[in-house]
């Protein structure tokens, strides 16, 4: 019975070591992942993504890499810039392991080393550099510790893909200068932008005022021109009515006095009438305004007398009578000037005149160029109806006696 109690533990042990030699005698290692594989403490292979039999109590898994690439975020680190301002720079490092046996056997900690490594290289790229220069040159940064990186980590079977700084954090202070800076800067662009619109919107007035003063000296010379030109018109229109006028009048008042004498030669008035006309007459004079004393001579009979004996002759019966003078027929009669002065009744508007208003008319109704509303257009005056013209010179000749006619 003891026997058979002995036999069946023993059975157990047996069975209980022959699962542990399988367990130890096969591994399986994932795909991206290597394991490191030692024969008696000596590297003997690196398997990955299979099924691996070991020999049991000799072969062992020394170490299983990760083959994936990796994204390690180092804590900030200070760092003294060129000029002697300290910062806190935080980088981030990609890399990926390519020689699991290099990652083991050459270095302890590979991370540790990959942070420390950063570090060193971090300082003495930024060391060379200003404070601006750093935060200004974050890609020659990265450039320049990806560069230095991989080649120190080739050694031990590391392939570093990239370096970033995530952050750069200058000390409080200079924080607070380069934000009163920043602030100063933009004032300052504000207030040439204001400065620079304050100057187009003065030099956009000047150039309205200057055209609008332009355009109100253009329209005052035209309103001249025309001025003149009509009061130049109208005097010489009024001056030529007033020499017809006169003309007429002079004409006038020659036939008045040519019928006057001629009724008086033909009626053959006696002295009496004669003095009866001067006693009339004598009023008349006395009614002008400078006139305040009017003296009638004490003679005034002889006076009278002598008028009388100048102007008549005595008859049969003693009494004088008004002796006309004799006529003479062969007296010369006044010159015909009416051909000479028929253009002085000619009302029509000289061309050259009518010509320069028209001209001036129309520059100074041109629209304005850029104007939102026009000014009303008119048609030019030699365009408009004009009223039919009336020969007064031929009207005249017709319907005046001429001094020389009769």
């Amino acid at each position: 019975m003891e026997g058979a109690v002995f036999g069946l533990v023993v059975a157990a042990v047996l069975v209980i070591f022959a699962i542990i030699v399988v367990v130890k005698s096969v591994k399986v290692i994932p795909q991206a992942e290597a394991a490191v594989i030692e024969r008696l403490g000596r590297y003997s292979k690196t398997v990955s993504g299979q099924l691996t039999l070991l020999l049991p109590f000799v072969d062992k898994v020394r170490a299983r890499v990760d083959l994936r690439e990796r994204v390690v975020s180092f804590p900030p680190q200070p760092v003294i810039t060129e000029d002697n301002l300290t910062v806190n720079i935080d980088t981030v490092v990609y890399f990926q392991v390519t020689e699991p046996k290099a990652a083991v056997y050459a270095i302890s900690n590979y991370i540790v080393g990959v942070e420390q490594l950063t570090t060193t290289t971090l300082r003495n790229v930024v060391g060379g550099m200003t404070l601006e220069q750093a935060l200004t040159s974050r890609d020659q940064i990265n450039g320049q510790l990806r560069g230095v990186l991989d080649e120190a980590t080739g050694r031990w079977g590391l392939r570093v893909a990239r370096v970033e700084l995530r952050s750069i954090d200058p000390p409080p202070s200079i924080q607070d200068s380069m934000e009163k800076q920043m602030r100063a800067d933009r004032e300052k662009r504000a207030m040439i932008l204001t400065a620079e619109g304050n100057r187009e919107a003065s030099i956009k007035q000047a150039e309205g005022q200057k055209q609008a003063q332009i355009l109100s000296a253009e329209g005052a010379k035209q309103a001249a021109i025309l001025a003149a030109e009509a009061d130049r018109q109208s005097r010489m229109l009024r001056a030529q009515g007033e020499r017809a006028a006169s003309y007429l009048q002079a004409q006038g008042q020659a036939k008045a006095i040519e019928k006057t004498f001629a009724a008086i030669k033909a009626g053959r008035p006696t002295p009496e009438l004669l003095a009866y006309q001067y006693l009339q007459t004598l009023p008349l004079m006395a009614k002008g305004e400078a006139n305040k004393v009017w003296v009638v001579p004490s003679d005034f009979g002889s006076a009278l007398q002598g008028f009388t004996k100048m102007l008549g002759a005595p008859g049969e019966d003693g009494v004088f009578r008004y002796t006309p003078s004799p006529v003479d027929g062969d007296l010369p009669k006044p010159e015909d000037d009416s051909a000479e002065v028929a253009e002085w009744f000619n009302t029509k508007t000289d061309p050259e005149i009518a010509q320069a208003v028209a001209q001036a008319v129309a520059e100074a109704r041109t629209p304005v160029a850029g104007a939102i509303d026009g000014p009303t257009q008119y048609a030019p005056l030699s365009q408009q109806a004009q009223p039919p013209a009336v020969d007064y010179g031929r009207s005249a000749d017709q319907s005046a006696p001429r001094h020389g006619s009769q």
